[in-house]
């Protein structure tokens, strides 16, 4: 009896560790199942570059060297000329077209309807213009003098369709059909591209001098408000006093001006830039002074002035009023200025085809070569506007704007 008792005991246990072993190896074989199912379910990391392919390599380094779109500045033109400029201002616009940019092209009412009805068939019939739709002709032709103030109302003009047209550019350049470029646009987006987007690179001096007596006291007509032909401008008496309810300044009449000013200039939260032009219509040489009282006298633009306007341009002895005219023995100047623009010139000379051969890489009546050209022949098709393909101008361009820059952000020459 004691014998089957312990063999049944035996048995029973040999049943119970045979059901417990079997319990615990399932648990083991589902705990593992469960733990490849996350596993599995986990990406892989990717290959690394020692993995890949040559080919596949360079695709991820071009792709990660394009610059993003939001760092690329886009500029916003305004090119004017006068009676006899129209092959002049076509080949200016030309060196300087970029499908990124914005260009408002104006022959004045000097210019004959010949001139202008030829400008616009141009325009509307370039296969690349209209294919982009960024270049636009003020086809009502305003009069303009430089002496008196319609050279500023059609720049304010000219800003007022530009910010119409696009919400994208960030600076306005104003140039006349004598302008041409130093750097190509590539050079230029490149170097704007480390630019604080809040500066105004305007010529501006508080010290009128000889500008005093003979600019700011004296009362002027300019019969270009109201006729449709040039006459001089007409004097008017008694003299005025300077005036105290804002400080005069002066410059350069070209400019490269952000769009937030820009903006401010043409909508006016406040009644300076309406009252200044006000006051700027009885002035000689309006366009050498309102811009630079209106950014001078407003504290929120005022720290925003850099104190060039990166033109290269040749001055005859004081009181600097007439540049001289350029030509290819002025050519080692112009580059060493590092500047972007120049002038004047007159129509197709030698040192414009050098300028072309050497600077900008330009063929004989087309584009300026970039990173956006494509097609045969060169420049005929618009392909990536966002690539950049910069060249010795940008580092000497790059040089200029750094030393500018770096003088405007302590505190030098800042409306003074």
């Amino acid at each position: 009896m004691e014998k089957r008792w312990l063999f049944s005991l035996m048995m029973s246990s040999l049943v119970c560790l045979f059901f417990l072993t079997s319990s615990l190896n399932m648990g083991l074989i589902s705990s593992l199942y469960s733990i490849n199912a996350v596993f599995w379910r986990i990406p892989s990391p990717p290959p690394s570059n020692k993995s890949m392919s040559n080919g596949e390599l360079a695709d991820t380094q071009t792709l990660q060297s394009l610059p993003p779109s939001v760092q690329i500045p886009r500029f916003a033109y305004l090119i004017s000329g006068s009676k006899g400029d129209l092959d002049k201002l076509w080949r200016t616009l030309r060196a300087l077209y970029h499908p990124r940019n914005q260009y408002v092209v104006h022959l004045d009412l000097e210019s004959s309807m010949e001139e202008r009805t030829d400008l616009a068939s141009r325009v509307e019939n370039d296969p690349i213009f209209s294919k982009v739709g960024n270049v636009h002709m003020i086809t009502k032709a305003n009069m303009v003098t430089y002496r008196g103030p319609t050279m500023v109302a059609n720049t304010l003009h000219a800003c007022a369709i530009l910010l119409k047209k696009s919400e994208e550019w960030d600076w306005f350049i104003n140039l006349s059909a004598s302008d041409y470029p130093l750097v190509t646009q590539d050079d230029l987006m490149s170097v704007f591209s480390d630019v604080d987007r809040n500066l105004n690179f305007i010529e501006h001096t508080s010290h009128l001098g000889w500008k005093e007596n003979k600019r700011a006291m004296p009362l002027m007509v300019d019969p270009g408000l109201y006729l449709t032909r040039k006459s001089d401008i007409s004097w008017v008496y008694p003299r005025r006093a300077l005036p105290t309810a804002f400080k005069l300044f002066t410059g350069s009449a070209w400019m490269v001006l952000t769009r937030s000013f820009v903006e401010y200039c043409i909508w006016g939260w406040d009644n300076l830039p309406r009252t200044l032009l006000m006051y700027y219509t009885n002035f000689v040489s309006s366009p050498e002074g309102y811009f630079q009282t209106v950014i001078c006298n407003v504290p929120v633009f005022a720290n925003t002035t850099v104190n060039h306007d990166l033109h290269y341009i040749s001055w005859d002895i004081p009181p600097r009023q007439h540049p001289h005219t350029l030509t290819i023995n002025d050519t080692h100047k112009m580059i060493a200025s590092g500047a972007a623009f120049a002038r004047k010139f007159k129509r197709d000379d030698a040192v414009l085809d050098r300028i072309d051969k050497e600077l900008l890489r330009r063929e004989k009546g087309g584009f300026t070569p970039g990173g956006w050209c494509t097609g045969k022949p060169k420049c005929s098709e618009v392909g990536n506007p966002e690539k950049l393909r910069s060249g010795p101008g940008a580092k000497r361009l790059h040089k200029l704007v750094d030393d500018l820059v770096l003088k405007a952000t302590v505190g030098h020459n800042h409306c003074k």
